[in-house]
């Protein structure tokens, strides 16, 4: 019998269960539309910032206005054209900020109408963070509007209570203590999902909008890197299916432009020739539509999902996954069908896409070659996809190959050690883990 296992400490729980040095979000912002001079529009203004940052170098201010003004047009992509409302209907939706180096900040954004008498214009919050999972920060949204109905006041207490808190690692909970007057002190209880890279992912809006099919059409298109635009009504739909779609290409990471929401004044983005994943609202289409001076190789390479109808303008998507992954795949999504909880839900669809890669591209790392201890590992493209014993399979494969989502992924393969376990695998039945050690 072997002996008991050291009992682990309070300290390596502690760091089991949290994020050490993550934060919750870098700062919460109040997006307010303000009339124009001229009383013929409305701007969109910052009106209340959580923390204020002081102390700032001259360069850093700089580029906090940037990210500011970046934030004000993606709360309010609509632009200036609004009016004054009676009723509104509240909307959460998300947008990825890219920076000058690549990275990510995401950015979580609930409009609603603010309280008051008459006809007024809705208000915006934002909270900008680094950590992508939208179920978190919605929860998050519905303690600052109950907190917004009382007094805008009592939201910087719990603000500030969240930003002390330590950030929960993926499948634990953080609770928060918060003051409410009439209520007493509340316990909000914040978990992340276990597969931290679905926890920004619902798929269910995705399903909602286009069949397996059609989803299936766009994985294809998103694959080779084309350039995809969604039309949508709502800006919760648009961000939601284009999130969802990112997702599919687990455990590759799309590379290209990424906009789920474009704001009008950017609207010619559509017409940049490289790849893109775009979120465009449908009063907008005529924009996008009206292409007469694009080429024809530029039009072929660009998939428009108009969601609002479920119509396509398509390509050569349908002929683009081999015919038998494509049957694999369907057959798979069906098990969704019996999916009662949105965790469960994601597990089926990641899965069945995940075997994809599984079986197209899963033998990599035995073609990761090293000469000597220590060397940087060589990727033999051509042995790799002379492997592969299906024709239709071999054809796709070496189109995939030269994405950059693979090049990239590959190139990180080639920086690391080879190790015991290999290539792409799925670890257990019931939960779905990726192994990437070669």
């Amino acid at each position: 019998m072997e002996p008991p296992g050291p009992v682990p400490s309070e300290n390596s729980s502690r760091q089991h269960r949290y994020v050490s040095g993550q934060y919750f979000f870098e700062y919460l912002v109040v997006v307010s539309l303000k009339e124009t001079k001229d009383g013929s529009n409305y701007e969109p203004q910052i009106t209340y910032q959580f923390p204020k940052r002081d102390g700032m170098a001259r360069f850093q201010k700089e580029e906090e206005e940037k990210t500011l003004k970046a934030i004000t047009l993606f709360c309010f992509p609509e632009g200036i054209n609004w009016a004054p409302l009676t009723e509104y209907h509240s909307e959460t939706f998300s947008f990825v900020l890219t920076e000058i180096d690549g990275s990510r900040r995401n950015g979580y954004c609930r409009r609603l109408l603010p309280s008051g008498k008459g006809a007024r214009p809705p208000e915006a919050y934002c909270i900008i963070s680094s950590t992508a999972c939208f179920g978190l920060f919605s929860k998050i949204f519905d303690e600052v509007e109950k907190r917004r109905q009382i007094s805008m006041a009592m939201i910087y207490p719990f603000m500030q209570k969240l930003r002390e808190a330590p950030f929960p690692a993926p499948g634990n909970t953080v609770e928060i203590k918060s003051f409410i007057p009439e209520s007493g002190t509340e316990i909000i209880r914040l978990t992340r999902p276990l597969d931290s890279w679905l926890e920004h992912v619902n798929f269910a809006t995705l399903f909602s909008c286009l069949t397996d099919d059609e989803v299936l059409l766009v994985f294809s298109a998103a694959v080779l890197e084309r350039r995809i635009i969604f039309i949508a009504d709502e800006l919760s739909t648009l961000s939601q299916v284009i999130h969802a779609v990112a997702a599919l290409l687990y455990p590759f990471t799309w590379q290209h432009t990424f906009i789920s929401i474009v704001p009008e004044i950017l609207i010619d983005v559509v017409m940049a020739p490289t790849p893109y994943l775009l979120g465009v609202q449908k009063r907008l289409l005529d924009l996008v539509t009206d292409q007469s001076d694009v080429s024809y190789e530029e039009v072929v390479n660009q998939t428009l999902i108009n969601l609002c109808r479920t119509t396509f303008k398509l390509g050569d998507e349908s002929s683009i996954l081999p015919p038998k992954m494509k049957t694999e795949i369907l057959e798979a999504l069906k098990h969704r069908q019996k999916a009662s909880m949105v965790e469960e839900l994601n597990r089926v669809v990641s899965e069945a896409f995940l075997l994809f890669f599984v079986k197209t591209v899963g033998h990599y790392a035995s073609y990761v070659k090293y000469s000597g201890s220590g060397e940087r590992g060589v990727f033999e493209k051509r042995s790799f996809y002379k492997a592969i014993e299906s024709k239709t399979t071999r054809h796709f494969v070496k189109k995939f190959i030269q994405t950059q989502m693979f090049d990239l992924f590959i190139q990180e393969v080639e920086q690391q050690q080879p190790g015991p376990t290999q290539g792409i695998h799925i670890t257990h039945p019931q939960k779905l883990t990726l192994e990437l050690q070669v």
